[in-house]
């Protein structure tokens, strides 16, 4: 492909995602209650868990060590400053930001709405519309009431109803202002944390019985959630945000692709399988490669994020390419990386959308990206120290700046793509250096990997 081919179509949209317990600040929730629990035994675990990948994260990330990075607390008090980040946003040539309701806020009584809470959202998504920025919202990103919480949360065989009837007082309150909705965040993560092998999230119940209900509860509130949308304002897109791996196996032995396939079956495919005629567009969230390798998986990890997550942009275009089979629209809702530094940042979200849009040269139907994360944020069971963001967020005074990384994915929005001008523009003080180190740098995987 040519130059010419690293262009996106004019309508394609651009920005970035964020969710309301990670920046606004000031939830009560079952997140809020878990950190509380939990903060002084994830600072003491921390070396354990990080340092075991690269000892120079603790060095590098002190606070991970200090029990306050686990309380989300203000966060980035996005609640009181929306204005200011979205002003912001649309300064970075942003069409399209992701955001989320907190549910806790609007219904923080069983069956009792918080009016002044849904007027708040209400200027929220009124403030995008303004600047002209295309809202994304999504109605769950994992956080639940307290009273939905003490009643079973989605292990209750009433969650569902719960859920549909808060979906439809937002769509209700809402709709008329927004066009795309997301009704659930990554389902098969907040199952498998929460409730199987893992149980490190909230309710932190290790049983493949409750998980399997809790998924399915899920795949039941996405649909009818689909439905109540669809009936109140059918012309509005409806979907899901889910999280697709690439599972690749090695050398294509059969063993290897035994595990990748029932890998790709169960964690990309069920889900969307069961909702395929409920869903107008598909909300991908990508950030895993996983390489089978006799059974298991033992990635190159040539290079890492922060997190020691390895950074393998070409995993997109492998699964853009599986989602074609679903003849739906696909609008990316998160895909990023952990780089305080900013030292690959830029690297990476050019690296990603070359294949994003080789994807589409044959075929995939791609309509956005949205980079995670608009700002630093809070990372869940990681707290602050992971530094997702665009924006970079000082965590004494909340000050907002962008990073370099943030102009230029400017600059590839403003040029519609990835041109040789946005390029060289960017070359020696981002793509140079970290192009040269990762050529050549790790062996190859046979010479690694005992068969």
């Amino acid at each position: 492909m040519d130059e010419r081919e690293y262009r996106f179509p004019e309508e394609f949209l651009w920005g970035a995602s964020i969710s309301s317990h990670q920046v606004e600040g000031g939830n009560t929730n079952d997140w809020s209650e878990w950190e509380n629990k939990y903060a002084s035994q994830l600072a003491e675990e921390s070396k354990g868990i990080y340092g075991y990948w690269q000892p120079w994260q603790i060095e590098m990330f002190p606070e991970m060590k200090d029990p306050s990075n686990y309380i989300s607390g203000r966060a980035c008090d996005h609640y009181n400053r929306f204005e200011e980040d979205f002003k912001l946003a649309k300064d970075l040539g942003h069409s399209a930001i992701r955001i989320s309701i907190e549910w806790s806020r609007v219904e923080p009584e069983e069956g009792k709405f918080d009016e002044d809470e849904i007027r708040h959202y209400k200027k929220v998504i009124s403030s995008l519309r303004e600047l002209g920025i295309e809202p994304f919202v999504t109605v769950w990103h994992w956080t639940v009431p307290l009273w939905f919480r003490d009643k079973g949360g989605w292990e209750n065989r009433g969650s569902v109803n719960f859920f549909i009837r808060y979906a439809e007082k937002m769509v209700h309150s809402l709709g008329s202002d927004v066009k795309f909705w997301i009704t659930i965040n990554e389902p098969e993560i907040y199952s498998s944390s929460g409730y199987y092998a893992k149980g490190l999230w909230p309710p932190e119940k290790k049983s493949f019985v409750k998980y399997f209900t809790v998924f399915h509860n899920l795949i039941k509130a996405h649909k009818l959630a689909y439905s109540a949308i669809k009936k109140t304002y059918p012309h509005s897109h409806v979907g899901v945000a889910k999280d697709n791996i690439y599972f690749e196996a090695y050398r294509s032995k059969v063993k290897n692709k035994i595990v990748a396939t029932l890998a790709d079956l169960w964690w990309n495919e069920y889900f969307l399988f069961r909702i395929r005629n409920h869903q107008d567009f598909i909300g991908l969230n990508h950030y895993f490669h996983n390489l089978i390798v006799n059974w298991s998986e033992k990635n190159e990890n040539k290079i890492v994020s922060d997190l020691g997550w390895e950074l393998y942009p070409e995993s997109i275009y492998f699964v853009l390419k599986d989602l074609q089979k679903y003849g739906r629209p696909v609008y990316i809702l998160e895909n990023g990386l952990a780089d305080a530094e900013d030292k690959k940042r830029s690297w990476y979200i050019m690296e990603i959308l070359r294949h994003v849009r080789r994807a589409m040269y044959e075929g995939a139907d791609v309509r956005g990206y949205l980079h995670w994360s608009l700002m630093d944020n809070f990372e869940w069971n990681k707290g602050f120290w992971p530094r997702f963001g665009l924006v970079e967020i000082d965590r004494k005074t909340l000050e907002r700046r962008p990073r370099h990384s943030a102009e230029f994915y400017k600059d590839i929005i403003l040029e519609r793509g990835l041109t040789q001008k946005v390029i060289k523009k960017h070359e020696e003080c981002c793509l140079r250096d970290i192009a040269s180190r990762i050529k050549g740098e790790a062996p190859s995987v046979g010479s690694r990997f005992e068969e």
